[in-house]
């Protein structure tokens, strides 16, 4: 299969620029890979499960959810703890901690079959955009996921950031 996994968080973007950026790399296939797929306050409402679904409609782009390769509370927890020793609030992370890597790793990604998850996309999937909230790819695990499907099957990838 020739694809290209694009990922793309919420931070930093407007709604204009969010949708023009999706459009801009080509992304056919939009994968949420949040847990919980809702947004606080109004700055990045667009961002909401049934919103984005309905504006993605729109642009014919499809949208899944994939919630087995969202973090689990408990993983969200180890990297919440490393944040606040670091002092850094969560929308300026650079980085994911050893931790969480560790634990999400272990958890989700030591498992997860990749071949499943272009048979759950479907052969019309060619660039398939891999989506979370952070804006830097290395602060969100989505860039795990990414390095996992690229090692896995051999596909490029591309980090879209505001």
């Amino acid at each position: 299969m020739a694809a290209t996994i694009v990922t793309i968080g919420v931070y930093g973007f407007d709604e204009a620029g969010f949708f023009q950026a999706l459009i801009d790399a080509k992304i056919d296939t939009f994968c949420d890979i949040r847990g919980r797929r809702g947004m606080r306050g109004s700055l990045y409402a667009f961002a909401n499960s049934e919103y984005l679904q309905r504006r993605l409609r729109k642009l014919e782009i499809r949208y899944l959810h994939l919630k087995e390769l969202a973090p689990t509370q408990a993983m969200r927890d180890l990297q919440k703890q490393a944040d606040a020793k670091q002092g850094v609030a969560k929308r300026l992370r650079t980085g994911l901690s050893e931790v969480f890597m560790q634990s999400y790793q272990q958890e989700c990604l030591s498992t997860y079959d990749s071949q499943r998850f272009f048979q759950a996309i479907g052969p019309d999937a060619h660039v398939i955009g891999l989506f979370c909230v952070e804006r830097e790819p290395e602060a969100c695990h989505r860039s795990l996921v990414a390095q996992k499907l690229a090692r896995d099957l051999n596909i490029p990838v591309q980090h879209i950031k505001a």
